[in-house]
């Protein structure tokens, strides 16, 4: 059975006293949820203050990237090490922003993934099409090629330690969200290409979350979809009412 994990991506907002503050909201917001796996991802600054918020709850941490050396000349990055000593949970590797403001390929995605899991830490790998790429027919051929090279020499059971982020770059930010019925087929084409690798015992059993402006709005709807497994939350995340009703759908979907 997969699991519905709903990750809150704070991105570049919030200072360290409200990202405790945010923290704070969340724990105690999300106290009741069981059936969904919440995480929450501060910036980097934050993360040591969040994780003390959120030890002993059942939120968990996320850091929004890494670095996949251990240590060295490598000016403003972290080091997976450096993550799992303050208790980080999952990391947020390949997101489209990173892609397209900091040059993140499909090899350093592969490089990431390889360091996080050799720490016991579970990549949330972010994969998705542009606009152009998408009214190009690109869909598929963008999505096999990124699926291929973040899974590139992983196992059966690394890769069942990972979870998939679609999200459709043109509608992150932007308001604009894909259907349902759209939304559902990227994610069923990516458990494809995941049966193609692992075959369908592991694919089924890997969650893909949907990472395209998923509000509370939309969320029920989205969840329901067959091979929608929850959420990559940028702007509805930072305010603890609008994640959770973001999350409270999730509890009652069965996988």
């Amino acid at each position: 059975m997969r699991k519905i994990v709903i990750a809150g991506n704070w991105k570049m907002n919030k200072t360290v006293a409200e990202s405790v503050k945010l923290a704070t909201d969340v724990v105690a917001a999300a106290k009741d949820i069981r059936n969904v796996v919440v995480a929450i991802a501060p910036t980097y600054l934050a993360l040591a203050k969040v994780a003390e918020v959120v030890k002993g709850s059942n939120v968990k941490l996320a850091a929004q990237d890494v670095h996949w050396e251990n240590q060295g000349a490598f000016t403003g990055k972290v080091s997976a090490d450096m993550l799992k000593e303050i208790g980080v949970d999952f990391v947020i590797i390949g997101h489209s922003e990173q892609r397209s403001y900091f040059g993140e390929t499909d090899e350093t995605v592969n490089k990431k993934v390889k360091k996080v899991l050799s720490l016991d830490m579970g990549p949330i790998i972010c994969i998705g099409e542009t606009l152009a790429e998408r009214k190009g027919g690109q869909l598929e051929s963008v999505l096999t090629t990124q699926v291929n090279g973040a899974y590139a020499g992983l196992s059966a059971d690394d890769a069942l330690r990972t979870v998939v982020a679609y999200e459709p770059v043109w509608a992150i930010g932007t308001g604009v969200t894909a259907t349902d019925d759209e939304a559902q087929q990227a994610h069923a084409f990516v458990r494809g290409l995941l049966a193609k690798l692992y075959g369908d015992g592991v694919a089924q059993s890997i969650s893909i979350q949907y990472g395209g402006s998923m509000k509370p709005e939309n969320a029920a709807g989205l969840l329901a979809q067959k091979d929608i497994d929850g959420g990559l939350i940028g702007g509805a995340a930072l305010k603890a009412d609008s994640f959770l009703g973001i999350v409270a759908p999730g509890e009652s979907i069965s996988k």
